[in-house]
């Protein structure tokens, strides 16, 4: 009785994803895929609680004219479905990483390794602006190592606006990627004429000698949403 009320939730909540692709649909029927989106309680970061919700806030936020939407689906798909695999008891290693697990599964699916690098590496950035010692230089140390900087951009950014992110991350990660040009193009999407609008005000005191930068960063930022 368990297991089946277990399997009919599953089911339940996966109904508000639906696939676009062969790919998505083979994805979405692989149980080992379904058990990791339907795991997760609220907590910090995820006040949704399950993968599967965090999942489909990030599909919704892909506008569907990007070019980049296929790719960005499919890593949101798979990204988080491991962290049920993770012992929170024993110590971090490659097989103990929901973002390295993820990694391996999806290498049953695909050889695209612009995908599955970013997989792998997508919360190296979060780890880097809350506990390294030079966050600028590991950032772009990080960098350097990837097969599509833009993609795995793109994808940290969706992550990070997700509901319950910090923000914080994602003001340092945009400013990082502006200084060193490497700022992500967004398609233009109309706004929502039936919303509310909302304006998220942060301030920084920075050393003097940071200030320029920032405000050469701050203005990137502007000129993008002109």
């Amino acid at each position: 009785m368990v297991a089946a009320l277990a399997t009919a939730h599953a089911v339940l909540m996966l109904a508000s994803i639906t696939p676009e692709t062969e790919l998505e649909r083979a994805l979405l029927a692989d149980p080992t895929l379904r058990a990791g989106l339907d795991w997760g309680t609220p907590r910090f970061g995820h006040p949704e609680g399950r993968v599967g919700d965090h999942v489909a806030g990030m599909l919704s936020a892909i506008a569907a004219g990007d070019p980049l939407r296929s790719d960005l689906r499919l890593l949101a798909l798979v990204h988080d479905s491991f962290k049920a695999h993770v012992r929170g008891h024993e110590p971090w290693s490659p097989d103990n990483d929901h973002a390295t697990l993820a990694r391996r599964f999806a290498e049953r699916y695909t050889s695209d390794e612009r995908l599955l690098t970013t997989l792998e590496l997508h919360d190296e950035p979060y780890w880097i602006w809350r506990n390294a010692d030079a966050p600028e230089e590991a950032l772009q140390s990080l960098l350097e190592r990837l097969p599509d900087p833009e993609l795995f951009a793109r994808f940290v950014e969706l992550d990070a606006a997700n509901e319950g992110k910090d923000l914080s991350f994602l003001w340092w990660f945009r400013r990082e990627l502006a200084m060193r040009g490497g700022l992500p193009m967004h398609p233009v999407t109309a706004p929502d004429a039936g919303g509310d609008d909302v304006v998220y005000v942060k301030a920084f005191a920075p050393a003097p000698h940071r200030q320029p930068a920032i405000a050469d960063a701050a203005n990137q930022l502007v000129a993008e949403q002109q």
